[in-house]
C-alpha cells in the first residue's frame, strides 16, 4: 500500500509505494528519507548517481523462479580501489526483497538469509581471498572471493534498509561452483548474510532491459575530447570503460561520468601492438573487438620480462583477453573463483594444485606482474606500476591464472561519542579480491584466421601450456599393442603344428663316461618356409642326458646342428622341497630349405653302465612367444623416440618454472 508524505528536507511529496521499503531517495533534493514509528527521518543528502551504463532501471518487472518482482530502488557504492558498482532492489510478490548487484556486466541476485543463533560467521578480519567458508549451510563450498570496504555514494528510489550517505562498512564476497554467490555485510551486528547466484538478465526476465540513459551514454562517449591535447577520443565500450589513453597525446584519463580527467601521461611503448586498437577478431564464433593493450612484466634474479595483453570486447558476452609472451598466444576468460578448488587456500606451495572441472592443475609460476604501459580503455582502474600477485597453474593446453590485490587501506575514521571529536584508526587487516582466469593455448595459426592477418612471429620457445604435438602417437601405440598382444595370444592358442617326426630310442650301456651312442632316423620330409621345434623327452631322475644332434638334408648334405641337454633334479633341503631342469626340453630351428631329411643324433648320459631311453619329436609351424614379443619390440621403436622428445619437450616446457619436476 502507497503512503505519500512530504520530504523533511525540501517539503516535497515523496511516496513510499512499497511496504516493507525503510528508505526513500527525495527526487527533488536528494535527501535520503527514513520511516520510524511515529515520524520521518532525515537521514543527510545523498550523491547523484554516477552513470555507468547499466541497461536497468527503476519501475521494470521481472521475475525469478516464477516469482513476479519490481525494481524499486537504486544504490550505487564505491570501492576502496576507486571504482563503482550498483546494486538493485527488487521488491517481490510474495513479500520478499531481493538484492541485484551489477558490476562488470555481470549480475548477481541474493536474498538475505536468517541463520540458526549457533552459526559462527567469521570476523572480517579472519577471512582471506581464497580461503574456504564452512559457516553457510549450503550446497557447494564457497570461497572468499573478495573482502573490501563499500561506500555509499548514491542512491534513487525506495531501498529495503537504513542507508546513510557516506557510511562506510566492510564486506565480503563468496563463491561457489555452478554460479553460487554470498555476501557478508558487516554494517550490522549480527553480520547480514544475503546467499544467491550468478545471473543473467535472460534469468529474471529482463532481456530486453535498456534503460534510458544507455543510448545517450553511447553518444556521449563518443563525442569525448581528450583533457590534455583536445584530441578526439572514441569508446568502444563506454557502458564498461573506466580508464582510457589518448592515442594522440599518450594521456592515461580517467572516464566518469562522461568526463575526463587526467591521471598520467604514458611513455609510449619501444614497438606498438602487433595487432591494433579497433581490430575485430573471430573466437568461439563471436566476433570481438580489441579495446585495450596492456604490457606487464615479472622479474626473476634482477631480470624483468615482459608480456602483452590485449583486451577484447563485445557487448553480448562482455571481456575476453589475447595474451602474447615469448611469442606464444592464449586466449584468456574469467572464470568464477568458486569453480576453482583448493584444499587449503595457501596459494603458491611446492607442489601445489588445483581443481577445475574434475581436472588437476599443476602450479606453473608464482611472481609479482607489474603493469609497464597500457594503450585503450579498461573496465578498471588501471595505473602504470600496480601491482598484483600472479600464480599459473597449468595443464596442456589449459592454463588457470590466479591474481590477488590486496589493498592496504591505512586509516579510517572513529568518531568519540562523548567528546564528538572525530579520530583516525589504522585498519587491522588489509582488504583484497582474486580473479581467476582461463588461458587456452593458440597456434600462431589460429590466431592469424581469427584477425585475418598475416606474419605474426613464431617462436622456438615452448609456452607453459603448451601441448606436445605428437601425444596423439602414444593412443595409436596403445592400440596397436593391445591388438598384437591380442591377435597374438589367439595365433599361440589355435596356430597349426605339424608333427613330422616322432621317434623313441633304446641306448645300450657304454664302455665308460666318456663314451657315447651315435643314432640315424629313417628319412622325413621338411616343409619350407616353416620354423622347426625339436623336442626331446628322457625319464632322467636326479640325473641328467645330452644330445648333440644333426638336421641333414640328403640331397645337398647340407647340415643344421643343434644340441639338447636332458637334466631333472630335485629333493628337500630345510624342509623345502625344490626341483630343477626338465625332462622334457626344447629347442627351435629357424625355417630350413624344403626337402628329405635324415636325423643323426649322438647321445651321451650320467648313468653309463645302465641303458636309457629317449624320445625325439619335431613339429614344423609353431607359434611361438617370442614372435610375438618381437612384434611387440618392432612396433615400439618410434614411440620410443617419440618418448625421448617428449621428455626433452617437458623438460624445455617447465624450464622457466620454479616448481619443474626435473629439478632447477
Amino acid at each position: 500500500m502507497s503512503v505519500e508524505v512530504s520530504c523533511p528536507g525540501c517539503g516535497a511529496p515523496i511516496a513510499f509505494k512499497t511496504g516493507s521499503s525503510i528508505v526513500v531517495v527525495c527526487a527533488f533534493c536528494n535527501s535520503v528519507v527514513a520511516r520510524g514509528d511515529r515520524k520521518l527521518e532525515d537521514l543527510g543528502k545523498i550523491a547523484d548517481l554516477v552513470e555507468t551504463g547499466s541497461p536497468l532501471d527503476i519501475g521494470l518487472h521481472g521475475a525469478y523462479q516464477g516469482v513476479p518482482f519490481e525494481l524499486t530502488g537504486r544504490a550505487q557504492l564505491g570501492h576502496q580501489a576507486g571504482g563503482v558498482w550498483d546494486e538493485w532492489y527488487a521488491a517481490f510478490q510474495n513479500g520478499a526483497w531481493g538484492w541485484l548487484a551489477e558490476a562488470q556486466g555481470r549480475f548477481y541476485l541474493t536474498f538475505e538469509q536468517s541463520l540458526p543463533e549457533q552459526t559462527l560467521i567469521p570476523p572480517f578480519d579472519a577471512l582471506q581471498p581464497g580461503s574456504a567458508v564452512a559457516a553457510l549451510p549450503t550446497s557447494v563450498p564457497l570461497t572468499v572471493a573478495e573482502t573490501g570496504v563499500a561506500t555509499q555514494l548514491g542512491a534513487k528510489g525506495e531501498i529495503p534498509y537504513k542507508l546513510i550517505p557516506g557510511e562506510e562498512y566492510e564486506y565480503a564476497d563468496l563463491s561457489g561452483s555452478h554460479g553460487m554467490f554470498a555476501t557478508f555485510d558487516y554494517s550490522e551486528t549480527p553480520t547480514r548474510v544475503f546467499v544467491g547466484r550468478e545471473v543473467s538478465l535472460g534469468d529474471i526476465g529482463l532481456a530486453n532491459a535498456m534503460a534510458p540513459e544507455r543510448e545517450a551514454r553511447r553518444v556521449a562517449g563518443r563525442q569525448l575530447n581528450c583533457t590534455q591535447c583536445g584530441g578526439p577520443l572514441e569508446l568502444r565500450a563506454p557502458d564498461q570503460s573506466l580508464r582510457v589513453t589518448c592515442p594522440n597525446c599518450g594521456a592515461l584519463l580517467d572516464v566518469s561520468q562522461g568526463r575526463l580527467e587526467f591521471m598520467q601521461a604514458l611513455q609510449p611503448p619501444k614497438t606498438p601492438p602487433i595487432i591494433p586498437i579497433g581490430s575485430v577478431g573471430e573466437f568461439e564464433g563471436v566476433k570481438l573487438m580489441v579495446i585495450g593493450f596492456v604490457v606487464r612484466s615479472v622479474e626473476f634474479d634482477g631480470v624483468r620480462y615482459y608480456w602483452e595483453e590485449f583486451l577484447l570486447y563485445n557487448p553480448q558476452v562482455g571481456f575476453r583477453w589475447l595474451v602474447r609472451s615469448d611469442d606464444n598466444w592464449n586466449y584468456v576468460q574469467s572464470v568464477p573463483p568458486g569453480d576453482v578448488f583448493h584444499k587449503s587456500g595457501a596459494f603458491g606451495g611446492k607442489g601445489d594444485t588445483v581443481q577445475f572441472q574434475g581436472e588437476s592443475f599443476k602450479i606453473y609460476q608464482d611472481t609479482m606482474a607489474r603493469c609497464e604501459y597500457v594503450i585503450g580503455e579498461f573496465y578498471w582502474k588501471v595505473t602504470v606500476g600496480e601491482q598484483v600477485r600472479a600464480i599459473d597453474y597449468v595443464r596442456p593446453p589449459r592454463m588457470l591464472s590466479l591474481e590477488i590485490s590486496m589493498v592496504q587501506l591505512g586509516v579510517e575514521q572513529a568518531t568519540d561519542s562523548a567528546t564528538s571529536k572525530k579520530s583516525k584508526k589504522v585498519r587491522s587487516a588489509p582488504t583484497g579480491e582474486i580473479n581467476w582466469s582461463l588461458g587456452t593455448f593458440l597456434k600462431h595459426a589460429e590466431v592469424e584466421k581469427a584477425f585475418g592477418i598475416k606474419g605474426i612471429p613464431r617462436t622456438s620457445k615452448i609456452a607453459p601450456n603448451q601441448l606436445f604435438p605428437h601425444k596423439k602417437i602414444y593412443k595409436i601405440w596403445g592400440l596397436l599393442l593391445l591388438v598384437t598382444f591380442v591377435l597374438g595370444m589367439i595365433f599361440l592358442a589355435t596356430g597349426s603344428r605339424t608333427k613330422v617326426f616322432d621317434q623313441t630310442y633304446a641306448l645300450q650301456p657304454v664302455a665308460n663316461s666318456e663314451g657315447t651312442q651315435v643314432i640315424f632316423s629313417e628319412p622325413f620330409q621338411l616343409k619350407g618356409r616353416q620354423n622347426i621345434r625339436i623336442t626331446a623327452n628322457s625319464n632322467v631322475d636326479n640325473s641328467w642326458l645330452y644330445i648333440e644332434g644333426d638336421l641333414i638334408e640328403e640331397s645337398t648334405g647340407d647340415v643344421q646342428s643343434f644340441s639338447m641337454p636332458v637334466e631333472y633334479y630335485h629333493g628337500v633341503d630345510d624342509g623345502e622341497s625344490w626341483s630343477e631342469g626338465s625332462q622334457t626340453p626344447a629347442t627351435h630351428i629357424s625355417a630350413m630349405p624344403a626337402g628329405q631329411y635324415t636325423l643323426r643324433l649322438e647321445a651321451q648320459w650320467e648313468k653309463w653302465q645302465q641303458p636309457a631311453s629317449v624320445s625325439v619329436r619335431i613339429d614344423q609351424g609353431v607359434p611361438r612367444v617370442l614372435h610375438v614379443f618381437l612384434t611387440l619390440l618392432f612396433i615400439s621403436i618410434i614411440p620410443f623416440f617419440v618418448m625421448i622428445a617428449h621428455f626433452s619437450f617437458e623438460k624445455r616446457r617447465w624450464s622457466d618454472s620454479d616448481y619443474s619436476p626435473f629439478g632447477s
